[in-house]
C-alpha cells in the first residue's frame, strides 16, 4: 500500500482539477471514494482506493505503464501484501518485475497455482469486488475417492457459517480428482466444503481464472499479462482508454 493523501492532491495528481476547484466538488458532493460520498479533509491510498468524480473513476498519471502479472504460486507461500509471522511470501517470487506488486485476492499457503498481482489498485479491486463473476476453477486431489452422495453434497447447495454459498461445479476428472468453479471466494471454501463431506485433501491447485489458464507456467514463475487478457478481465481500463 503507498502512503496515503489528500483528496484534494490526488485530483491535480490525476490532471483533473486543482487543489482549490477539487475542493469545492468534494464540498458539492460530487466525489465518491470507494462507493461512499467524499469529505473535505479525507485522504486516500492511490493504488488501493477507488476515487470517483461525477461519476467515472479517477486514475493518476503515471510516467511508467501498470504492471499485471500472472504467478504460478508454489506450496508454503503466503499471498498477502505483509506478513507479521515472516513465512515467505509470493512477492519474493516477483521482486524481478520491475515494480513491486500485490496480490489481488489469495490462494491460501497450503494450494498452488494462479495467482495474479499487480501495482494497479483499480484493477485489483474490480476483481475483488463481490460482483466480479468471472469463475476461479480449481483441480482437487482428494485422499481416498469421493461416494457419489459425496459428489452429490458438493454440487448441492452449502452452507458455512450460516452463509448460502452460490452453486459449485463439481466435475469428476479422475477417481481421486476433482474440477471445482468457483464464482465467489469464501475463506478456505473449497477446503471447508470437503471437510464438511468427510472428504481429504492432499493437493489444490487454481488451474484458471476465467478464460485465463495456467499453461505451461512453470512453478514458482511469473509472467505478463498480455493486453487482452488485461482487458478482459478489466473491461473498464479498456473504456478508459478509448
Amino acid at each position: 500500500m503507498a502512503e496515503p493523501i489528500r483528496l484534494q492532491k490526488f485530483f491535480t495528481d490525476c490532471g483533473v482539477l486543482s487543489r482549490r476547484a477539487a475542493e469545492a466538488e468534494i464540498l458539492a458532493g460530487k466525489v465518491r471514494i470507494n462507493g461512499r460520498v467524499a469529505q473535505l479533509g479525507d485522504r486516500v491510498d492511490p493504488e488501493t482506493d477507488r476515487v470517483e468524480y461525477l461519476g467515472k473513476p479517477l486514475r493518476p498519471r503515471r510516467s511508467t505503464p501498470y504492471l499485471y502479472l500472472m504467478l504460478n504460486k508454489p506450496r508454503g507461500y503466503v499471498s498477502t501484501a505483509k506478513d507479521e509471522k515472516g513465512r515467505k511470501n509470493v512477492t519474493d517470487l516477483t521482486r524481478n518485475a520491475g515494480s513491486r506488486v500485490y496480490p489481488v485476492g489469495r490462494l491460501d499457503m497450503d494450494s498452488d497455482g494462479l495467482l495474479l498481482l499487480t501495482d494497479d489498485g483499480a484493477f485489483a479491486n474490480h476483481l475483488t469486488h463481490p460482483r466480479h463473476e468471472i469463475p476461479k476453477i480449481y483441480h482437487v486431489t482428494l485422499a481416498k475417492t469421493p461416494t457419489r452422495e459425496q459428489l452429490a453434497a458438493l454440487a448441492a447447495p452449502m452452507e458455512l457459517d450460516g452463509y448460502a454459498l452460490q452453486p459449485v461445479g463439481v466435475r469428476v476428472l479422475s477417481p481421486t480428482e476433482l474440477e471445482m468453479t468457483l464464482y465467489e471466494g469464501r475463506n478456505r471454501q473449497i477446503r471447508r466444503m470437503c471437510e464438511a463431506v468427510d472428504l481429504k485433501i492432499t493437493r489444490l491447485q487454481r488451474v484458471a481464472i476465467g478464460e485465463l489458464s495456467l499453461g505451461d507456467l512453470p512453478l514458482g514463475k511469473w509472467r505478463l499479462l498480455t493486453p487482452d487478457e488485461v482487458a478482459y478481465l478489466f473491461p473498464q481500463k479498456n473504456n478508459e482508454n478509448k
